[in-house]
């Protein structure tokens, strides 16, 4: 039986995301008869190799798009708003991780266990969420559909791996470096990272908020396709490698019922619910690393809110938080023939 192969560029290969997808690629078993590594001059001749697959590092340039059925941009948004373009006139579909065109009316911003159904709309390209945006939806999602969300306000514990390799290193160094009685060198981050806490995330925007702040809000709206949706965000940097945890508390149109939030909540493909107080069961961050769902616990009734949710959901910045949510757009491609391969093999 003939099997359809795809041809895949990934734009930042060499990078944390990116070397996520290649593992998720292979891990996942995408029908792929090419994957192509693309990255900056300096890393290209490099080796990336995971499991069976061995591939070497181009450097990323327009020409390099010849022949590819979709690329995933992880890169950032000046490389996504220049050479995105660039593999959709060579006939690839775009999936971009960066903000670049989250916003815009003609591109769809999906999360497909949410709104997969707006991967018909494209015109090239398709964005992936903020990792922070996908993670939260995991929660607020099927909440949603329950009782109608009206409102939320989330803290963020974010990890290093927002920031990339690059953080991941720094909190590894500072804690070495803290054990050997050293001085604590800050490169990425304005202030030291290991066993501290930093309520900055991105820059900050007229009013307050920090532009990482502001994706909740805006992103939110139009995956859930609720316009007038109202949020309140305060994103924090912590000493985590790779998941994301969030403290929300929502509320909604319609009165809410515990049991069947955490129902809603356990049933939904996209989460998974870790909830026992009397054993001290909820989902943290050193449990969700590799995981495909996001966990949500401490599930309870909001004090302060009318018809109001509290929950706590941890969930793979690197996965569902980036790398995986944008494989999953390559699949839902697929699945729903909304693609086609340039070249058939078996």
């Amino acid at each position: 039986m003939e099997t359809t192969q795809y041809k895949i560029g990934i734009v930042g290969a060499t990078g944390a995301v990116g070397q996520e997808l290649v593992r998720l690629l292979v891990k996942r078993v995408f029908p792929a008869s090419e994957i192509r590594l693309l990255a900056s001059p300096r890393s290209a001749g490099k080796e990336i190799n995971y499991e069976d697959f061995t591939g070497t590092v181009q450097e990323t340039a327009p020409e390099a798009f010849e022949g590819l059925d979709i690329v995933i941009f992880s890169a950032s948004g000046g490389i996504s708003k220049e050479l995105a373009p660039e593999a959709v006139k060579r006939g690839a579909i775009v999936i971009d991780n960066s903000s670049v065109f989250r916003l815009d009316d003609d591109v769809p911003l999906v999360v497909p266990e949410i709104n997969g159904d707006a991967l018909a709309e494209h015109k090239g390209i398709v964005a992936s969420p903020n990792c922070s945006t996908s993670i939260a939806m995991m929660g607020l999602y099927p909440l949603h559909r329950a009782f109608g969300l009206k409102r939320f306000f989330a803290s963020t514990y974010q990890a290093v791996s927002g920031s990339g390799a690059e953080g991941m290193e720094e909190l590894e160094k500072q804690v070495r470096a803290h054990v050997a009685g050293e001085s604590l060198a800050k490169e990425v981050y304005p202030h030291q990272i290991a066993f501290n806490l930093i309520p900055q995330v991105d820059s900050f925007m007229d009013g307050g908020y920090t532009r990482e702040e502001l994706k909740m809000l805006y992103e939110g709206r139009k995956i859930l396709g609720l316009p007038d949706l109202k949020a309140s965000t305060t994103c924090v940097r912590v000493p985590v490698m790779r998941a994301h945890s969030m403290s929300i508390n929502a509320e909604f149109e319609r009165p809410v019922d515990l049991e069947k939030a955490t129902a809603a909540l356990a049933e939904f493909v996209g989460s998974e619910v870790i909830d026992d107080p009397e054993t001290q069961s909820y989902p943290m961050p050193i449990f969700y690393e590799e995981k495909v769902k996001c966990g949500v616990g401490r599930i309870r009734r909001d004090s302060a809110l009318e018809n109001g949710l509290a929950f706590w959901i941890v969930g793979d910045q690197l996965w569902k938080g980036a790398a995986l949510n944008a494989i999953q757009i390559a699949e839902a491609l697929v699945e729903r023939g909304l693609i086609s391969a340039k070249v058939d093999s078996v």
